[in-house]
């Protein structure tokens, strides 16, 4: 039985038969407040190529009729396992009705609904990427089965309903009624509805007006002349108007309108664009045509620091860009969803850097030091897989929104454009979007358009690149002669085997990479010359460096231009150690964090001299982002890669350490910020946990310091944590802020308590029970998961292995996820805990999307096995 399946074969010959033409939806909301189930009314025009028979996909309770070309079909004998058989299609036009009662959901998938407790408000959105707009009406879910989708909606009074289409003035007695016309050509999964009593600010966005003449402009989009007009929205609950800046948020748009339009010259394809902050949402936003929904948490009640505006503008901008690539353009099947998302990665990250009043010009910073990290790590699990993977079904690609699908693949198209150039990278990707407007693409499409507009043969490089797995490690091969002149500059590339159980074999590839060649110079390392070169094969010669001096420090893969981990010639390496902090620029910092941070997890660097490193370099660290990078990753390098006997004095070292920092912060500066949560993350003495309660309570306080909503939570997470607070202060800090927000920190809060009655309840709220909605039983694993708990929360081992496969097969897939790698028991680092791994593994015979979950986190444990052991040995030297 098929279940919420859907393979890819299923899908190839659904799209052989049909073509469909226009879906007519009819959604009654008006109980939404009350919440329950909503009554679904679909009509689908679609032709067949052929007499024959196939299946429309619907996720609901009840379906109550279904008609199709006239004949009722009797809903108990077509509905089963999310699809209605459809027998007897007749060759050329078809009309399908299908009437559902659809399920309102908790868990951020199809039609989630939300009550705010500040208002007592209920607030609607959708969520349908991958598969879910059939959870909200009938559809033949696939990408590549595009149609024009028109929504009729009632909703309670004075509540407003969004959509792709604009929106509509509402019909009916106290405007309930909502008619929207028809959406251009587009995909299921970007069809969207947001419902409820939403604030919301508008303005526009004016076309520079150089686009040109469009031979068709299905939607409101199209090549054009002269200048245009495109309304901008933004939404949010009323509970968090006072802290929406819409002005920020229009800003970063506009500059994103601006800059796309100028590189793909294409004008925006859609006739309004809206942006929605909603509650509860899983991921960081969703591209839904010209109706963008983005986590709330975006709309920042407290003071952050500029590394989060950043996050923000960029997650702003990936999903700006998707309405071109994804959205106009569409992959055929999940096989190129990497496509989709690592051209908006990269796009986003090139308008930071690069569009005019950009507040973040070193965006390719953070790029480096953030979501390269998390490719680099991804690519070496046992689930490393090509950049273009093989999807054989919904359940592959549903676990398949990982760092290699965005992170590695943008880094790879950023190295494509150095190797075609930019100029003809974009010249490329407007053939790419005239020739393919409102359809649906494959690779080999976009790769012979940039074929035509750079004219090199992409093939050898895609087939290297796009379809083999793993990563490549590049270290420079150096010989000076006595005089310290260089006589022999090489760079070795190796390719580390690929992880057991992983598919495929390991592989060298060419890469374009820059040699960026380093002096000090007034307690400054400075770059004073730049190479850049084509490589391939396991050794390289760079004849053009001999002969001259050897400088202080020689960096591999400057600018980041390529993907691949770099070592650093033990004469560089000396350096480095010594001023990594003093590079005058941000991107060759950030570039040897990574590689420090990649030897830990390699158990090259023991995690004691990681620690020793970050210490004397992280002061001089003016890149915001990198500091609170190097906070996580020092916290996890003492958590799980320091050897166990010495991992108290690591963790007392960085403690004061952080502390020392937050008292010598600026006042008021956003290092002051990152410290005071770094502190709140690792206070463990009555000194460091007295200042936590003392500015928790008004007595203590740090010059500048404001201790303002988020903070307060963020202080007395540690002290439930360590036992210093308990239930009572929680309800005390909930009562002060009684929001969603609220109720999320003190779930966590709860949950973290060292007793084993906390755990107790936090276990039962989560695995026992399904009664959490997805926002607050995230919450509760993240506080149920306390690393300096290992041995309260030992006996979970074991109950966890006994109830995942129920877990997986009884809750929803978001809700099933979070749990399978939450509550994994990843803190304890031993090797009982991958024995017990690899009996259930072997016995419970798991879904292959389950299967790859529990053995990704299972490589975790190994991984920091291996460190400790590294650290270990180190200090016995």
């Amino acid at each position: 039985m098929p279940g919420t399946n859907l393979t890819r074969a299923e899908a190839q010959e659904r799209a052989r038969l049909l073509t469909v033409d226009a879906y007519d939806i009819e959604l009654d909301l008006s109980g939404a407040q009350e919440g329950g189930t909503f009554r679904s009314r679909t009509t689908v025009r679609f032709d067949a190529a052929a007499a024959g028979d196939t299946f429309i996909d619907l996720v609901a309770p009840a379906v109550h009729e279904v008609v199709l070309n006239g004949t009722a079909l009797d809903p108990d004998t077509v509905f089963a396992d999310s699809r209605i058989a459809l027998p007897g299609l007749a060759a050329g036009r078809n009309e399908l009705l299908v009437v559902a009662d659809c399920a309102y959901t908790n868990t951020g998938e199809g039609l989630h609904r939300f009550v705010d407790p500040v208002d007592d408000q209920a607030y609607l959105y959708t969520q349908f990427e991958v598969p879910d707009a059939r959870r909200v009406f009938a559809s033949f879910e696939q990408p590549d089965l595009k149609a024009s989708f028109r929504f009729t909606v009632r909703a309670p009074e004075g509540w407003t309903v969004i959509s792709n289409s604009p929106t509509p003035e509402p019909e009916g007695e106290g405007g309930t009624l909502w008619r929207f016309a028809p959406t251009a050509r587009i995909s299921s999964y970007i069809t969207a509805l947001i419902v409820g009593p939403y604030h919301s600010v508008h303005s526009s966005w004016e076309s520079k007006g150089s686009l040109r003449e469009a031979e068709s402009t299905e939607g409101g989009g199209g090549r054009r002349a002269g200048g245009r007009t495109v309304p901008l929205g933004i939404y949010c609950r009323p509970s968090l108007a006072e802290f929406l800046d819409a002005e920020e948020i229009f800003a970063v748009t506009r500059q994103g309108f601006d800059w796309f339009e100028e590189q793909f010259d294409y004008a925006y394809p859609f006739e309004k664009y809206d942006q929605l902050f909603v509650p509860e949402f899983n991921a960081g936003a969703m591209e839904n045509a010209g109706a963008v929904t983005i986590r709330d948490q975006y709309v920042f009640r407290s003071k952050v620091t500029d590394a989060a505006y950043e996050v923000r503008a960029e997650t702003i901008l990936h999903e700006l860009a998707h309405m071109w690539f994804g959205d106009l353009v569409t992959m055929e099947w999940w096989n190129d969803l990497w496509l989709n998302e690592s051209f908006a990665t990269y796009t986003s990250i090139a308008c930071l850097a690069n569009a005019e009043g950009s507040r973040w010009p070193h965006a390719w910073t953070s790029f480096a030091n953030q979501m390269k990290t998390w490719a680099y790590r991804q690519d070496q699990l046992p689930s490393t897989h090509p950049i273009m993977a093989e999807i054989r079904d919904l359940d592959d690609v549903m676990v398949n929104f990982d760092g290699i699908t965005y992170a590695k693949g943008a880094s790879v198209l950023k190295q494509l454009v150095a190797y075609v150039g930019r100029d003809e990278f974009f010249r490329g990707v407007q053939t790419y979007f005239r020739r393919h407007e409102w359809g649906n693409t494959r690779l080999s499409d976009l790769l012979g358009a940039l074929e035509e507009t750079s004219g090199r043969d992409l093939k050898t490089w895609s087939k290297a690149w796009l379809e083999t797995a793993g990563i490549n490690i590049l270290r420079p091969e150096i010989e000076t002669a006595p005089d310290g002149t260089v006589t022999s500059f090489a760079v070795r590339q190796e390719a580390p085997a690929l992880p057991a159980g992983a598919a495929g074999s390991s592989t060298l590839r060419p890469h374009r990479i820059a040699v960026g060649l380093y002096e000090l110079d007034g307690g400054r390392l400075v770059r004073t010359d730049r190479l850049e070169l084509d490589i391939d094969g396991p050794l390289t010669d760079v004849p053009q460096l001999a002969g001259r001096v050897r400088p202080a420090v020689v960096l591999l893969n400057d600018d980041d231009l390529s993907y691949a981990k770099v070592r650093l010639d033990a004469g560089s390496l000396a350096t480095v150690t010594k001023h990594l902090g003093d590079f005058a620029e941000s991107l060759p910092r950030a570039l040897c964090w990574a590689s420090a941070w990649d030897m830990t997890r390699d158990g090259e660097l023991p995690a004691r001299d990681y620690l020793e490193l970050v210490l004397s370099g992280i002061g001089k660290e003016s890149d915001i982002g990198v500091v609170q990078s190097l906070h996580r990753q020092v916290k996890l390098a003492l958590e799980l890669y320091a050897a166990p006997d010495w991992r108290p004095e690591g963790l007392a070292r960085w403690s004061e350490f952080a502390l020392e920092q937050l008292r010598g912060a600026e006042p008021g500066s956003d290092h002051q910020l990152a410290w005071a949560r770094a502190l709140a993350g690792t206070a463990r003495t009555d000194e460091q946990l007295g200042l936590l309660e003392g500015l928790l309570d008004g007595s203590a306080s740090v010059d500048g310091l404001a201790v303002d909503t988020d903070l307060r939570w963020s202080l007395l997470l540690r002290l439930t944590a360590t036992g210093r607070a308990d239930a009572k202060r929680i309800d005390a800090e909930l009562e002060r802020d009684a929001t969603s927000a609220g109720e999320r920190h003190a779930a966590s809060a709860r949950a973290s308590m060292p007793t084993a009655e906390a755990k107790a309840e936090a276990w039962a709220s989560v695995v026992e029970g399904d009664k959490l909605p997805n926002a607050l039983q995230e919450a509760v694993i993240a506080g149920f998961v306390q690393t300096g708990q290992r041995e309260l929360l030992a006996p979970y081992t074991e109950r966890y292995f006994a109830a995942l496969k129920d877990v997986w097969e009884s809750r929803s897939h978001e809700m099933a996820q979070q749990i399978a790698v939450g509550l994994y028991p990843s803190v304890q680092v031993s090797q009982a805990t991958l024995d017990a791994t690899d009996a259930w593994l072997a016995s419970a015979e798991p879904s292959a999307a389950l299967r790859r979950l529990v053995t990704e986190s299972r490589a975790g444990v190994e991984r920091a096995l291996k460190a400790q052991a590294a650290d270990a040995a180190a200090g016995r030297s």
